[in-house]
């Protein structure tokens, strides 16, 4: 079981326009969302999709690996610490499929730090950010990572700019 962590309520209003990144409809990166806590992954695609992204949401590594098979991210934001696959272990597996693909992970415990390292002596360097993060920061973040980003045709089929999968 995770240990309980204590959050603040950003009203989505206060989250500043003006560090994102809006693009095209037809330009909009895809986003896979990453965390075994529901709560955390269903509201950071909240947030996202608000503000203009296709996200795709999985609680667990194994699902976001099906998920990135099926439909090709530009970003994914994944929690570190999860069961089965960690989140860095899911970068490396993804990036090495997707080259092109832009990680960011966020964590709320002190052995990240370990498995960072483990992947930086492979030659994988991700952005990590600590828990919890302010829904501008990581705004602001993603536009960074995004802003130099080759778009990704929206599929023409695609109805909803959100999408979930839940792992039973």
């Amino acid at each position: 079981m995770s240990p309980k962590f204590s959050f603040p309520v950003v009203p989505l209003k206060e989250v500043a326009k003006e560090d994102v990144v809006v693009l095209p409809v037809k330009e909009v990166p895809v986003v896979l969302i990453v965390d075994d806590e529901k709560v955390i992954a269903d509201t950071l695609a909240v947030i996202l999709t608000r503000a203009g992204f296709i996200t795709m949401t999985a609680y667990d590594g194994e699902t976001a690996l099906r998920i990135a098979n099926a439909i090709t991210p530009a970003l994914l934001i994944s929690d570190v610490v999860m069961p089965g696959i960690t989140g860095v272990d899911l970068a490396i597996m993804l990036t090495q499929s997707i080259p092109d693909l832009k990680v960011l992970l966020f964590s709320g415990q002190a052995s990240t730090v370990d498995l960072l390292d483990k992947a930086r002596r492979g030659g994988h360097h991700f952005t990590a950010l600590t828990k919890p993060v302010h829904p501008t920061d990581m705004l602001k973040r993603i536009s960074e990572c995004l802003a130099f980003h080759k778009p990704i045709p929206a599929p023409a089929n695609q109805s909803s700019q959100t999408a979930s999968a839940v792992a039973n």
